[in-house]
């Protein structure tokens, strides 16, 4: 046998990259000034003009970097091109020192490419306060139990519409160990007919009344209609959760003025995308943007890429494939597949045989970076997400 090995090493972040520098023996000066060295991001930016383009390339070719950009910006025959910047933390640093010494509103995009490099590194485990209740987000994943109360719902429709049925499969799903319950009262099966809101709040209210003060865990509204949310809120219901990010008329007021958490999803009708992860990164910033000018904390937002909302068995894969590029947005993420019909397409399977299809998705969804997941199974997603942390996040920190 040689006595040498070889192989190669991924190296996510600072934090991994100063470990294995340490873990050759070199000192905490040497960590310090190669760990960025360590580290190689891809960075995507669109819209940029030929001007802009050709600035950037031409700064990280000076650092030992490159840029990708279509053909036609050198001799500036096109109007607009998406870049790709490649580089190591250490080149990207140097060159977003440099666009700030440039014009063309390079000195912005400079900040904007910062934070999204800052967001891959952040690390820490942020404290969410749902009314009372407080979650960590980031020591482990936090598993939320899904109640639905409807007569439809394509995978438990019309089992807990009785409020005392309901309120037994919330305590049991929290005996399991879920830390949130989710209730709704409108399918989202493809083919449901809208409900009114009148409708939705006759289904989920009764439930509502007896559920959120006899269990000691948040309970969140699955809802875009404001006027069911406000009704569920002077309940003292402590999240909004909302399939189309706050589009209703007056659902952003209303989540700033009760100050709760708010999950915001990415939905569209149809399936068709210039960019799919672009175009999702483009919807969650306009809601952000939307969140924030009426109020709403940074602290309060967490984002859903809506697997099986608007999207093909291919895009819904492809979505979990590159889950981890939605980091770069810098807001908790939550992912529900719990039995979805892409599971069932892949596998050939009914609905109630999907538990290991989800299985495969909650695991690939938390090695990814998702912070919460959304699920029927209980008992089986705590094992899967316990299981998963060891593995991504170090079993004693996955035990605190």
């Amino acid at each position: 046998m040689s006595e040498n090995q070889i192989w190669v090493i991924n190296v996510a972040n600072r934090e991994q990259a100063i470990r294995e520098i340490q873990g050759v023996g070199s000192d905490a000066v040497g960590c310090r000034l190669m760990a960025p060295k360590a580290v190689h991001r891809v960075v995507k930016i669109t819209g940029l003009s030929p001007v802009q383009a050709n600035i950037i390339k031409q700064e990280m070719l000076a650092r030992g970097g490159d840029a990708a950009l279509t053909r036609g910006s050198v001799n500036m025959s096109v109007n607009r091109t998406d870049v790709l910047v490649m580089g190591t933390l250490r080149q990207l640093r140097g060159f977003t020192a440099k666009l700030r010494m440039q014009p063309f509103g390079l000195p912005a995009l400079a900040d904007r490419i910062e934070a999204v490099l800052c967001n891959l590194e952040k690390t820490r485990v942020r404290r969410l306060d749902c009314r009372g209740h407080e979650l960590a987000l980031g020591a482990r994943t936090l598993v939320m139990g899904i109640l639905n109360i409807t007569p439809d719902s394509f995978s438990d429709g019309g089992r807990y519409n009785d409020a005392e049925e309901a309120l037994r499969r919330a305590r049991q799903m929290i005996a399991e160990g879920a830390d949130i319950i989710d209730v709704g009262g409108e399918s989202t099966r493809p083919g449901s007919e809208t409900v009114s809101a009148e409708d939705e709040w006759r289904r989920i209210g009764p439930v509502l009344e007896r559920l959120v003060p006899a269990v000691d865990v948040p309970v969140s509204v699955d809802t875009s209609k404001a006027a069911v949310a406000q009704r569920a809120l002077e309940l003292g219901v402590h999240i909004v959760n909302d399939q189309w990010a706050l589009a209703d008329s007056g659902m952003a007021e209303l989540v700033s003025h009760y100050e709760v958490p708010v999950i915001l999803m990415h939905n569209q009708q149809g399936t068709d995308y210039l960019d799919l992860l672009g175009n999702i990164v483009a919807y969650f910033e306009a809601s952000v943007e939307k969140a924030k000018d009426a109020g709403i904390r940074p602290d309060k937002i967490i984002l859903d890429p809506g697997f099986g909302f608007g999207k093909t068995v291919d895009q819904n894969l492809d979505v979990i494939r590159r889950f981890g590029e939605l980091r770069s947005l810098g807001f908790p993420l939550l992912i529900g597949t719990s039995r979805k019909s892409t599971i069932g397409k892949v596998l050939d399977l009914p609905i109630d045989q999907r538990v290991e299809g989800t299985a495969a998705t909650v695991a690939v969804g938390i090695a990814n970076g998702a912070d919460l997941v959304r699920v029927h199974d209980v008992r089986e997603m705590v094992r899967v997400a316990r299981m998963t942390d060891a593995i991504v996040r170090g079993w004693s920190d996955a035990e605190g």
